[in-house]
């Protein structure tokens, strides 16, 4: 039985399963921040409705003014979209019938765009024996013939944060053969926005970022997030998306984000000191936690199987990984939540775990 590709949405899972839902379900499946959108996004809610009859301006200001901004690079690099979803669909538009490198375990969304332009998939599996760190050699090894390698920095569902030099080693040699690199940032503002390529893209102009404002900002029902590239990259973009494919609410909404300074070092806080606990409480149980920088991290139980449903019959949903290519379901993921439902979470496990 195949389970639903995506954290949220719990009770597809549920009827998927055929298990009714509980009355009251916790999920831990998705990660976005749990504090809810920045307060300034509630408090400007009555001016957002006078915007429903007027069209969005069609480049997403006044988002696209404020990423630009935020990140200290010309508007010309910069594309806005209808989440991340819609950009990953625009970038692999680039490589069809081509090739493109593929590191596992990593978001399903890279090889859905992509098989559906019909770009070959070279997949390179990275090693749980070595906590799922970047196969740099591996990537290396098959680089010349491909198009394109996509990273996720940090990897979802891992969390972990690939090595700079290892990363940096790609990214020089895709250079030098004529291979671009997706890089998906979509986590990378839970850790620190030094660790973000952003900053050195003017000496790789072959380097695409891709940033979602659905996580960080709690705002996934809107649909927002943004691309940075070389312009010339950011124009053969916007000429495959649509018109006004930034809806004028998200646009704005975006805008007050970005600058919302103590709302992102207080999730940044939140997420560690979550991450750390739990961590530190499934190595009790013996289960194998990964390096996680993220707001989530993923553990290996006895039974991941049998964890998961049984965790499912108290209401609580964490995130399989049936469909994460070297994890192969023997993995869960744990979306970082408050304090509170956290606790409940590890009283919960405490027990299935011992029996586990």
């Amino acid at each position: 039985m195949q389970l639903p590709e995506h954290g949220a949405n719990p009770h597809h899972v549920y009827g998927k399963l055929g298990m009714t839902p509980p009355a009251r379900i916790l999920d831990f499946s998705e990660n976005c921040n749990p504090a809810g959108p920045p307060r300034a996004v509630l408090d400007m809610w009555p001016d957002l409705v006078t915007r429903l009859h007027t069209y969005p301006d069609p480049a997403g200001e006044p988002f696209l003014s404020k990423v630009a901004e935020y990140h200290g690079v010309p508007q010309a690099s910069v594309f806005a979209g209808n989440g991340a979803a819609e950009i990953l669909s625009l970038i692999a538009e680039r490589y069809r019938g081509k090739r493109a490198i593929v590191v596992h375990p990593t978001f399903s969304e890279y090889e859905a765009t992509l098989m559906a332009k019909g770009v070959e998939i070279e997949r390179v599996i990275a090693s749980e024996a070595e906590g799922f760190g970047l196969p740099n050699e591996a990537v290396l090894s098959q680089i010349e013939e491909a198009a394109v390698v996509y990273i996720c920095t940090p990897n979802n569902p891992t969390g972990v944060m690939p090595e700079r030099g290892d990363l940096l080693a790609i990214i020089q040699m895709a250079g030098e053969v004529g291979c671009e690199v997706v890089l998906d940032e979509a986590f990378v503002d839970f850790i620190d926005e030094s660790r973000s390529f952003i900053s050195e893209l003017r000496d790789s102009p072959h380097v695409i970022i891709v940033r979602s404002m659905t996580k960080m900002y709690a705002i996934p029902g809107i649909r927002l997030g943004y691309v940075v590239a070389h312009p010339d990259v950011i124009v053969e973009l916007k000429s495959a998306a649509p018109h006004w494919n930034v809806n004028g609410l998200a646009a704005a909404i975006g805008a007050v984000c970005l600058g919302e300074e103590a709302y992102r070092e207080a999730a940044i806080c939140s997420a560690r000191t979550e991450r750390e606990k739990m961590t530190a409480f499934l190595k009790k149980f013996d289960c194998i936690v990964t390096e996680s920088e993220a707001n989530f991290l993923t553990f290996k139980p006895r039974d991941a199987g049998k964890l998961y449903t049984d965790m499912l019959a108290k209401g609580i949903v964490l995130r399989h990984s049936e469909n994460f290519r070297g994890m192969d379901g023997s993995w869960l993921r744990i979306g970082m939540k408050s304090s509170a439902e956290m606790e409940e979470l590890r009283r919960e496990l405490a027990g299935a775990l011992i029996n586990n």
